[in-house]
Parts: structure tokens; sequence; C-alpha cells
């Protein structure tokens, strides 16, 4: 386009240098005409060269002011251009015209109904999560785990609520089944363990007694309290398991509304939360829940993938066709997206100055003459083309007027 455009100059200056020569020797009117055109042609190319080249470089290598613009303003104009993007492209109310227009809501909405991008998503999600509990480290994560649930625990006074959940076990005689197994594991164990008990009522006797009598007393002693178990396991309404829920309603009132009780049971909460073996229980916990989603994550078929498949597609079809829906998620993009382009212009903005300052002054030139050079040699193209025509008008039009 250069040499098309400096070829051009040349041959309207052999057409002036010719005409003039014909005009010179006589050779008619016309030839003023043709010279005219030809010169004003070459004043256009000129001026127009010179513009063009102005641009990128000094002209004939003359400090002439006000040339060399893209080299020696380039900070300027990556200045100029940032500041033009974040007025005009990074404001709150282009962008949530822009967000409006596109219908956020209804487009998510058909795209995660279809099954093939809802498990497209689900897949992805499933890599970000075993991703992130991979570089999760455990001992941190298990550190930050077991102080929020102590620090929960310390917060909340239990004794009110174990209180009412106890006073409803009773009232609904839940209980009664644990009180049902005590007595048949109890029965049983006397059954199975006879001798130990009267061995131990007999090592309980003063040495003075005969041994015959300590017999008697340990088989007496192990029958009534295989009577009474037995007792108390086949009747329902013997008079120990109505001691026992007595004992159990009077205890969840204390737990609710007796000072002394609640903070008994406060000082035993306090000493098993500092205890070693509880805080490793809770520490433990990190690494079963991380087990588990991770082997959820993994397998294709898992209640977790599957459910969250499920429920990507019912939210999409949902998204598809609730506008009050799609108002909403729409809403929600266009505050976030108008929140950052609030918060973070400048530095997006300055993402533009910064790389722009960063190029080499004159490699900036070329890269940007090589993109739009092309273009610009048109300019001038067009100036000779039009400084030809201008020139042959009013070369016609002052003869007119002398005439």
């Amino acid at each position: 386009m250069k040499t098309l455009a400096t070829s051009l100059l040349i041959g309207v200056a052999l057409i002036y240098a010719l005409a003039t020569w014909a005009h010179n020797a006589g050779w008619g009117a016309w030839t003023g005409y043709v010279a005219a055109a030809a010169e004003a042609g070459m004043v256009g190319a000129l001026a127009d060269w010179f513009a063009v080249t102005a641009l990128f470089r000094r002209p004939l290598g003359l400090p002439i002011p006000h040339t060399a613009i893209i080299p020696t303003k380039k900070d300027q104009l990556g200045a100029s251009l940032g500041s033009f993007v974040g007025e005009n492209f990074l404001s709150a109310d282009v962008v949530r015209g822009r967000l409006h227009a596109l219908g956020i809501g209804r487009r998510l909405g058909a795209w995660l109904a279809e099954p093939a991008h809802a498990d497209r998503v689900t897949a992805e999600a499933s890599t970000a999560l075993r991703g992130a509990l991979t570089v999760l480290r455990d001992a941190d994560v298990q550190a930050v785990v077991g102080e929020a649930i102590t620090r929960r625990a310390e917060a909340v006074e239990i004794a009110p609520g174990l209180g009412k959940t106890l006073e409803r076990i009773v009232s609904d005689g839940a209980h009664h089944r644990a009180v049902d197994l005590v007595c048949n594991r109890a029965h049983d164990w006397l059954v199975t363990h006879g001798e130990s008990v009267m061995d131990a009522v007999q090592g309980g006797a003063p040495g003075w007694t005969p041994r015959f009598v300590d017999r008697r007393v340990g088989e007496r002693v192990y029958k009534e309290l295989l009577r009474f178990v037995t007792e108390m396991r086949d009747m329902p309404g013997h008079p120990a398991r109505g001691a026992i829920d007595r004992f159990l309603a009077d205890f969840a009132a204390d737990l609710q509304a007796d000072t002394d009780t609640r903070a008994r049971v406060e000082r035993l909460k306090s000493d098993l939360l500092a205890r070693p073996e509880i805080q490793d229980i809770i520490a433990s916990a990190w690494s079963s829940v991380r087990g588990l989603i991770i082997a959820a994550a993994e397998d294709d078929h898992s209640q977790l993938r599957l459910r969250a498949r499920a429920s990507l597609i019912s939210l999409g079809k949902r998204l598809a066709t609730d506008t009050r829906l799609q108002s909403k998620v729409e809403g929600w993009a266009e505050d976030a997206a108008a929140y950052l382009v609030t918060t973070y212009r400048h530095e997006i903005t300055s993402l533009i100055t910064d790389t722009v300052a960063g190029w080499d002054a004159t490699q900036t030139s070329r890269k940007i003459e090589a993109n739009i050079g092309r273009d610009l040699q048109f300019i001038r193209i067009n100036g000779t083309v039009v400084g030809a025509l201008a020139g042959l008008l009013i070369y016609t039009l002052s003869h007119a007027a002398g005439a």
C-alpha cells in the first residue's frame, strides 16, 4: 500500500511536469487544467504523507514539533485509552444494561436444563471440590473445626436442651425400651455369673462367721437379686420402674430449672471438652468427612453427584420458565457485576495503562502501524485524488471568473 500511494504521487508529479511542458509548448488550454489538477494532487499527497508519517515517526528525520506522536505520547495514549474504557465500558449503568439485555437467567436455565450440560457442571464441580480438599492441610482444617465446635459448645448452655429432650422422652415412654434392655442384660448376666455374685457376697462377710452361714447368705442375696431383676423385667408396672420414671422426670425438670444442676452439667461439659480424647475425636471428624466427600465426588454414581445433577436440571427447568426467578438471578448478576466494575475499575484500567507504559516506544509504533497502516495509506491515496479534483475545480472556477 505504501508502494501504491508513493507510485501515485510520482505519477501525478510526472503528469504535472509533462502538462507544464505541454502548456508552455502551446499544446492548448487543456494542458493548464491537467497541470493544475496534478499540482494540487501532489500537494494533497505530500500533505497526507506528512500527516500519516507524523503519527509514527519524524518525517525525513526532522525534529518538527508535533510529529512522532505515537512514540512520544505512548504513555498518555495508554492513560487516555484506560480512562476511555473505564468511563464508557466499566460503568455500572453500562454493565447493568448489557447484562439485562442478555437475559442471563433464561439462557442459564435453558443451558442447565440439558442433561449433558448438567453432567458437565457436576463433573467440573466435583473436580474443583476434590482439588480444594486435596490442597487444604488436614492439620489446619482439623484445628479450625475443633476450635469452632469447642467454642460453639462452650458458648451454648446444654442443660436446658437436655432437660427438654429428656422430658419429651419420659412423657412419651421412649425410655422404657432402654430400661427393658438393661433389665434383660442384667438378668442374663446374673444367670450366667451367679457364682461370682455369691463369691463376692461371701468375700465381704466378717471373718468370725461360719462359712456355711456366709454361703447361705450369699445364695439368699443372689436369689433375691435375681428375683428383683426378673420381676422388674417381666412387670411393666413394677415399683422400681415407676421410681425410674419419677427420677428421670425430676432430673429433666432440674436440668431446666435447678441452678445447681445446670451448673454441674456445664462443669461436666467443660471437663469433657478439655479432655484430649474428646479433642482427638472432634479433630478426626474432619478426616472422616473429607474421605467421604472425596469418595463421593470421584464416583459418577454416588448419591452426591446424582443429587447434584438432578438439582441442576431441576433448577435449569425452573429458571427457564419462571420469570420471577429469572429476575432474581439477573438482579444478583447485575449487582455483582456493578459492584466489581465500580470497586475495581481503577485496577482494571490500570492494566491497560501499565501494559502500554511497559511497551517499547519504537516497537509500539511499529505494531500499530503494521495493524492499521494499510488503511492509513488509503488516506494518502485519497488525498492525492481529492487534491487533484479540488485543484481542477479551483483552476476551472478561477478561469471562469476571469473570462
